[in-house]
């Protein structure tokens, strides 16, 4: 069973606001970019990943992992939210770390309680929220659940990225929410057009 759970790091985390750039560099790093797994990168826990930069600063680094749906049932991980009884929306995993923990992520015409925003219409969120899009839907407004999230200690990311780990990616580079997952890893890496930034 996942426990309803805003990820309280981010409220830790002292921010950055690095500008994304479509370019390999650390410096590029910054909430709302999006990383995608270099095909090099072996470790099951982020092959053929594309990540989603909700927190980045001098405490570290935490993303979300967008193309992992799992085959359990959001309304079967939070029996009793009773919103989301007879509806079938998945369970994303979002990360090796905390995977009994719900991190909830928006589209929203407008800041709400309850949410912080990562960049321009995309927030975090509580079940709250949740419970507001479900019972008061707008046609432009949904969300994704994820177990876990992905986290990297100060520096450790960009170390990753010296190493040719991860590519970057704005994050205006994709709808997050509306392509499809199966697609998103491959479509990404054929928008990196550095030579440098993924290993053939």
């Amino acid at each position: 069973m996942i426990s309803a759970f805003f990820v309280g790091t981010l409220f830790l985390l002292s921010t950055s606001s690095a500008q994304a750039q479509q370019e390999f560099s650390p410096t590029s790093v910054g909430k709302g970019v999006l990383l995608v797994a270099s095909p090099s990168l072996s470790d099951p826990n982020f092959h053929q990943t594309v990540l989603l930069v909700i927190e980045h600063g001098r405490g570290g680094t935490v993303g979300l992992i967008l193309n992992r749906p799992t085959n359990v049932l959001l309304s079967e991980a939070l029996p009793d939210f009773t919103v989301l009884k007879r509806t079938n929306y998945r369970l994303f995993a979002g990360g090796p770390v905390g995977q009994t923990q719900l991190v909830l992520l928006f589209r929203l015409t407008q800041l709400l309680p309850d949410t912080r925003q990562i960049i321009a219409g995309i927030y975090v969120g509580t079940p709250r929220v949740l419970e507001r899009i479900l019972t008061q839907p707008k046609p432009t407004e949904t969300f994704r659940a994820f177990a876990g999230f992905a986290g990297w200690a100060p520096g450790q990311l960009e170390h990753e990225m010296l190493e040719g780990a991860w590519g970057i990616l704005p994050s205006d580079a994709f709808s997050i929410f509306d392509n499809d997952p199966a697609t998103l890893w491959p479509d990404s890496i054929s928008r990196l057009r550095a030579p440098k930034t993924i290993s053939r």
